[in-house]
């Protein structure tokens, strides 16, 4: 056999690949045929940021491939034929008013003050139960047969009430009065828009507790056996929860935007090239005597990071720029020198070799303050070259509170399964964002340095204030162990709660009259 009967053999044995028509296409005619994202979902086994990354550039491989590729050829085929002469097309409006584009994503005037949300979305407060869809081109309102610009649960309508109802008196020919007529229902358009598409949702904590009611009902009330089933099913479930919480939101999650090379692993089982500045740091000296250290655990560190500036879109690559806090991504900076190493960890953790490295959003924002007016600790760090993208520190605000509250619920009712099943959701959700096996629906390795490095900035910044508050700081280790000398429960407070402390061990170090260690 020669060289190209070789070759040739080797391309017979390559299936056919499924030709797909270019993004915007695949959107188009998903919106054509009057689809919501999630009802191509559920046909294809597959969550709706999956399909919004179709729609966005992302290719699907495989079997689910095939599927799609089967129904966009169908889609396409029924609309062509829906719009062949001999037909009646669709009525359609003559007239389309244009979109207003959503505000760009703002920053919070004061990154340290909690609570400074997104603005809010087109109509003010309003906050939609259902999946909405801005569409691309408006469609009739299902309701009032005007020009609608976005869809709820696969119908175009108008989220607006006053603008539908306006719309319905203007287009609806006033009723024909006959005294001897009996009396008819009045039309469902006559009412107004659907209440449904109004209503409170039950909310996603729903799938929480409806999760764990099966789980325990399929184990006969085995506790044991109802946690080991729901931590095995913690990766897919927590996607589902994002993508409920994330029904209605103002931006759309990219999720498998381009990644750099920096964020890729440079082998097979190595690391990427960003620096979490984890901390790991004792102190070398404790004051004279012997003292009783506590042992603080941090609870919640990863569920109280998702809370974070994460960059919303594509990494976008600058160079010589000076920071913009609108943005969020990843730095390459020379760390400035830290002379306070007796007393407190380097903000960047413990490192090997100096020189110029890659951090996180949160990293330089932590170096950026401490450097400034207020702490004067160090001074700023240089910042070579970044990849970042425009951000908000509320994209996973939603999905935070959803665990927050249901972890909150489990302890107060001493409820293990349900407090061991969002403990797996929230760290599983982290640390699969990246490049694994176990979670294919999200990679975002940018966004899990981020949440990691703003889980170690957030127990650095508590070993700050221990300091601040008169305790002796003895060691920083990962994201939730904090360990200090003096009376600390003026300073934290005790508890269970992500706001809280709770003790993890107790002993005690230094050196005694006979100079002997303890």
């Amino acid at each position: 056999m020669s060289d190209f009967d070789a070759i040739d053999s080797l391309l017979d044995s390559v299936g056919p690949q499924t030709d797909l028509p270019d993004p915007d296409t695949r959107r188009t005619l998903r919106e054509q045929a009057h689809l919501s994202k999630a009802q191509v979902a559920r046909a294809l086994g597959v969550s709706p940021s999956t399909v919004s990354a179709w729609e966005t550039g992302r290719d699907p491989a495989g079997e689910v491939r095939a599927k799609y590729a089967y129904l966009l050829d169908g889609l396409s085929a029924k609309l062509t034929t829906d719009t062949t002469p001999g037909t009646e097309p669709a009525a359609k409006p003559t007239t389309l008013p244009p979109l207003q584009d959503a505000p760009a994503p703002t920053e919070p005037e004061h990154e340290d003050e909690p609570g400074q949300g997104d603005e809010p979305g087109r109509w003010g407060e309003f906050e939609h139960g259902d999946e909405v869809e801005t569409l691309t081109t408006p469609q009739p309102c299902v309701l009032c047969g005007q020009p609608a610009g976005q869809r709820v649960e696969g119908f175009a309508q108008h989220l607006n009430p006053a603008e539908c109802q306006n719309s319905t008196a203007e287009t609806q020919p006033p009723p024909a009065t006959d005294r001897h007529a009996p009396a008819s229902k009045p039309p469902e358009h006559a009412k107004g828009p659907a209440r449904r598409a109004f209503q409170e949702p039950p909310g996603p904590e729903n799938l929480i507790h409806a999760a764990v009611a099966e789980a325990l009902a399929a184990h006969q009330g085995d506790m044991e056996a109802a946690t080991a089933a729901l931590l095995k099913k913690a990766i897919p479930d927590a996607m589902r929860l994002l993508d409920e919480t994330r029904k209605g939101a103002r931006y759309d999650v990219i999720a498998h935007p381009w990644i750099p090379d920096i964020l890729k692993k440079q082998t097979s089982r190595g690391a990427d090239r960003i620096w979490e500045a984890r901390p790991k740091w004792t102190r070398a000296e404790l004051p004279p005597g012997v003292h009783e250290v506590t042992a603080l655990d941090i609870n919640g560190a990863y569920l109280s990071a998702l809370k974070t500036h994460l960059p919303i879109g594509q990494l976008e690559h600058t160079t010589g720029m000076p920071h913009d806090r609108r943005r969020a991504g990843v730095h390459l900076i020379t760390p400035p020198p830290w002379e306070h190493g007796a007393v407190l960890p380097n903000p960047i953790g413990e490192r090997d070799e100096p020189g110029p490295l890659w951090v996180t959003e949160p990293t330089l924002r932590l170096l950026l303050r401490l450097s400034g007016p207020k702490y004067g600790l160090c001074e700023a760090p240089e910042v070579h070259e970044s990849y970042t993208s425009g951000a908000t520190e509320n994209l996973l605000e939603k999905f935070r509170i959803t665990l927050k509250d249901a972890r909150d619920t489990a302890i107060a009712a001493h409820d293990t399964v349900t407090l061991e099943y969002v403990k797996a959701m929230y760290a599983k959700f982290v640390s699969t964002m990246g490049e694994s096996n176990y979670n294919r629906e999200l990679y975002r390795p940018d966004w899990m340095h981020i949440i990691r490095s703003q889980a170690f900035a957030n127990l650095w910044t508590k070993a700050l204030k221990a300091h601040d508050e008169g305790l002796t700081v003895v060691r920083a280790m990962g994201t939730d162990e904090l360990h200090v000398i003096g009376d600390w429960r003026r300073v934290f407070p005790e508890g269970r709660g992500v706001t809280e402390v709770k003790v993890k061990d107790l002993y005690t170090a230094g050196t005694d009259t006979t100079g002997e260690e303890r």
